[in-house]
């Protein structure tokens, strides 16, 4: 099959779309036809090398953690999915490599909701795990005052959906161009930089409870301020989150994550009721996938950066 992957770290020139053996869906799995699948910033983080000390992989390493697809073997032990259902999900790195290829084996999934299309089902299971993931350690529901900083990203826009359909109130940093698009989302807009306090105050005179770092642009100490304790501050960008007593939060795998699990079901659920979409940046063929990293390089996608097959 077709598969995007690396050979060395470096820059974008140094992924290829090469032909590899097909993966195949053990006890508990499902495999997939994929007809789209996300690229987020972790994947070009590994191809550089920035994350090898972190996140050391074998190489070649095919990229990308989830995708869109048809399903079309069903590994043992698995119910309530058949061949030729449309799923959205997850894929397990370690046992079979990754999701920018023709055909990928899912750890996790949810049947692919009518409301969403290939290309936003695609991009959507990564950020909704992780989105879910911080929503559930920082306890966000009814009542909730959330400050997500980076708001415009892939991750951010899905956390305002989700965190809102909790009951909670929320507050997302953005650039001003993107102050629509953000509010159209159910979050009250603000600008990030110098004087950020200030704003969200205004915004939020009794305070905000608690904070989803999405940029690691630096601002933790204003955030960790205006939550008033780091354990109220969750980053899923900042690598010196540490330094300010800060959790920087990964995933420990589709299999062991509960927050997999229940945070796809909830984001069909709410697409199928309206309630739930997945803003997409751009699309781009497996094929010009530089092009979809040098986006994502830039840091200013509006949502998702999806490939399709």
């Amino acid at each position: 099959m077709k598969a995007l992957q690396f050979s060395e770290y470096g820059p974008v020139s140094v992924l290829e779309v090469a032909d590899v053996p097909e993966p195949h869906a053990g006890p508990g799995h499902i495999r997939v036809a994929v007809r789209a699948t996300g690229i987020t910033p972790a994947d070009w983080y590994l191809r550089s090398g920035r994350l090898r000390d972190m996140m050391p992989v074998h190489l070649p390493h095919v990229l990308g953690v989830d995708a869109a697809g048809v399903v079309d073997e069903v590994g043992t032990g698995v119910s309530g999915v058949r061949p030729g259902d449309a799923v959205f999900g997850i894929v397990d790195l370690a046992k079979h490599g990754g999701a920018n290829a023709e055909y990928a084996v899912l750890a996790t999934w949810a049947l692919k909701p009518d409301a969403l299309s290939w290309e936003q089902a695609g991009g959507a299971a990564g950020n909704v795990e992780t989105a879910t993931r911080v929503l559930d350690r920082l306890k966000v529901g009814t009542g909730t005052t959330l400050l997500i900083e980076g708001a415009a990203g892939g991750v951010g826009t899905v956390a305002i959906q989700l965190a809102a359909a909790r009951g909670a109130t929320v507050i997302g940093t953005a650039g001003p161009h993107n102050h629509e698009f953000v509010a159209g989302l159910g979050a009250t807009p603000t600008t990030y930089g110098p004087g950020l306090g200030e704003r969200v105050t205004a915004l939020a005179p009794d305070g905000v409870d608690v904070v989803l770092d999405c940029a690691g642009s630096g601002s933790l100490p204003d955030l960790v301020g205006l939550a008033g304790s780091p354990d109220r501050v969750v980053s899923i960008a900042d690598p010196e989150a540490a330094k300010y007593g800060v959790h920087l939060s990964r995933s420990a795998g589709p299999g062991a994550d509960p927050a997999a699990v229940h945070g796809l079901a909830e984001a069909a659920a709410l697409a199928q009721q309206g309630r739930f979409t997945v803003p997409v940046a751009a699309t781009f063929t497996i094929e010009n996938a530089t092009a979809a990293h040098e986006l994502s390089e830039t840091g200013h996608a509006r949502g998702k950066i999806v490939l399709t097959l």
